[in-house]
């Protein structure tokens, strides 16, 4: 959290003899005074006294009440560079009531006394706006400040600075509430993000400091001990998925002993290190199945005995070549008939949404579109041994056997899920293993394999629209999530699908076969969602080639006809 430091005001310069005026009275003075002012008015016992004016040789003026020689009462002031003053004055100076602007526009309007801002007022100078009590020229009482970039203080100012109860609302439009010393909320506090995350608990130099409870937009909650701005210390998580644990944590990470229990049902007792099993535990599994030991990283090296353990990682890698040998093999050689081949990447292991999401797409694919054949590759951290990886050159080999099985007359529907990046990468990660990332250009030379084949692709990555440039084609139809400099949203562990991939395939595509009218109304279920928990808008995007959007329609009509004829065939055998 950053801090918002509270600039003191400046002390008036409110001399009455440097000034421009505007418009000296042409008549003959009544008197000249010894520093050169020519004064209208009358003159008792030698004494300025009553209404009257005084104007200076470099044009200064001053007009109103004098009383013994100085300005009394209701008058006015004129200086030099397009400053003054109207309101009330007290032996020379302003006090009482007043309005005093400065030669840069900005105003101060309010109390006086001795020439210092004092009393109630309000302050406008460039794109700062106090308004409230002052002191010798300082904020000091009650009162509001408001600054141009939106952040503002509102509660109780001691010596210009924001001192006792008030709420603090910074720059980003996150607020902040409770005693404030010299600036800073100090002791117990509030805090509420611009994005819906709430704080409640002690607080030191504005950051979260002490016992507090924290909980954010998505209904996760963090309690217990918090220090520079973290929990540090015993606490408790609360997973809005249902999953808690209770124990030792260090800048918001389980580190230390601890107790994990997951949505799932499986539990983890024992040691953790920035987040991971790491160290002498136990993980109780859903069924029963108990694996204790000595884990690093999340992974368990030795057992209850101290027994080494095989490496999950050289054994799935072991079994990679097999893996993608058995996939490929799986794909069937095309027929004469109008079909539909399948390709699903889900490219970031370290996040479950992602292999959820394509293997629903699959399922989709396969259940509901009648997929031929099908070919998925995927990332996970737990599937390294029994799922063919997705990495460059497995998805060229598995592009490969799809020109090969599939005939110029079938349709190729390959769905990419992943992270993207500014530079339109698509993310490739295996935890444990270094993997080339997939670069928009990379992916459309891997893709020349089946350039004479029409082809279907989407892609759910943050920034994707710039994948479609180097894809795009006659006989290629490409959707993304976002435009080309935009993120997309959903990609977080507990979910089933990102944003745009539910939009898509679990809702536009159960109401309609038309991929134009699907991607439509995907756009506008993500824009809802988006608007609803004030996110920037991705702004999903389609190049729609006619060629592609009819072969499809041609798919489908084909695969409705052979549905009835079977279906007939089957009445007319079952009549015999």
């Amino acid at each position: 959290m950053r801090r918002l430091f509270l600039a003191l005001l400046v002390p008036l310069a409110l001399a009455l003899l440097a000034a421009c005026g505007e418009g000296e009275p042409l008549t003959p003075p009544n008197a000249v005074l010894p520093d050169g002012g020519r004064y209208r008015g009358e003159v008792v016992n030698g004494l300025l006294q009553g209404p009257g004016r005084v104007d200076y040789a470099n044009g200064s003026w001053f007009q109103g009440q004098f009383k013994d020689g100085q300005p009394e009462g209701p008058g006015k002031w004129q200086g030099p560079s397009g400053e003054s003053y109207v309101g009330e004055f007290h032996q020379g100076l302003f006090d009482g009531q007043g309005k005093l602007t400065y030669s840069d526009g900005s105003t101060y309007e309010g109390g006086f006394k001795q020439a210092r801002m004092d009393g109630e007022g309000t302050l406008k100078q460039g794109g700062l706006s106090y308004r409230g009590e002052f002191k010798q020229d300082r904020y000091q009482g009650l009162g509001k400040l408001e600054r141009a970039d939106g952040s503002s203080f509102q509660g109780r100012f001691v010596q210009g600075q924001p001192s006792g109860e008030g709420l603090l609302i910074d720059d980003s439009g996150n607020q902040f509430s409770g005693n404030f010393v010299q600036g800073q909320l100090n002791g117990t506090g509030s805090y509420k993000s611009s994005a819906g995350d709430f704080y409640n608990g002690g607080f030191r130099d504005n950051q979260f400091h002490g016992k507090g409870r924290y909980e954010n937009a998505d209904g996760d909650v963090w309690l217990g001990q918090f220090a520079g701005g973290a929990l540090s210390g015993k606490g408790e998580y609360h997973s809005a998925d249902g999953s808690h644990y209770e124990g030792m944590f260090h800048d918001w990470g389980y580190h230390g002993e601890g107790r994990l229990t997951l949505a799932d049902g499986s539990v983890y007792q024992g040691h953790f290190a920035y987040g991971s099993y790491d160290g002498r535990g136990s993980l109780t599994l859903a069924d029963g199945t108990v694996q204790a030991g000595i884990w690093q990283h999340g992974l368990r090296l030795r057992d209850s005995q101290g027994k080494a353990l095989p490496d999950p990682l050289e054994v799935g890698l072991l079994e990679q070549g097999h893996l993608l040998e058995q996939a490929i093999a799986a794909l069937p050689a095309s027929t004469p008939a109008l079909e539909l081949y399948s390709l699903t990447l889900a490219g970031d292991g370290k996040q479950s949404v992602f292999m959820r999401e394509a293997d629903y797409v699959n399922q989709l694919l396969g259940e509901r579109f009648g997929a031929r054949g099908q070919i998925t590759l995927a990332n996970h951290r737990d599937h390294l041994a029994d799922r063919p990886l997705a990495t460059r050159e497995s998805l060229t080999r598995a592009v490969r056997a799809l020109a090969q099985r599939s005939g110029p007359e079938d349709l190729i529907f390959i769905y990419l899920t992943s992270h993207g990046s500014r530079s339109h990468e698509l993310s490739l990660d295996q935890p444990r293993l270094q993997l080339a990332d997939l670069p928009a250009s990379e992916l459309a030379a891997l893709l020349q394999p089946l350039k004479d084949r029409h082809k279907v692709v989407v892609i759910s990555a943050c920034f994707s629209g710039g994948f479609i440039p180097p894809l795009k084609d006659d006989k290629t139809l490409v959707m993304t999530a976002a435009r080309s400099d935009r993120v997309s949203f959903g990609c977080s562990e507990e979910n089933d699908f990102t944003y745009f991939g539910r939009a898509l395939f679990a809702e536009a595509l159960s109401q309609t076969d038309d991929l134009q009218r699907a991607f439509s109304l995907a756009k506008a279920k993500v824009a809802e969602r988006e608007k609803a928990e004030g996110f920037e808008p991705s702004e999903p995007q389609i190049w729609a080639p006619k060629a592609v959007l009819a072969h499809w329609r041609k798919l489908r009509e084909s695969q409705a006809e052979h549905a009835f004829t079977a279906t007939t065939t089957d009445k007319t055998s079952g009549r015999h």
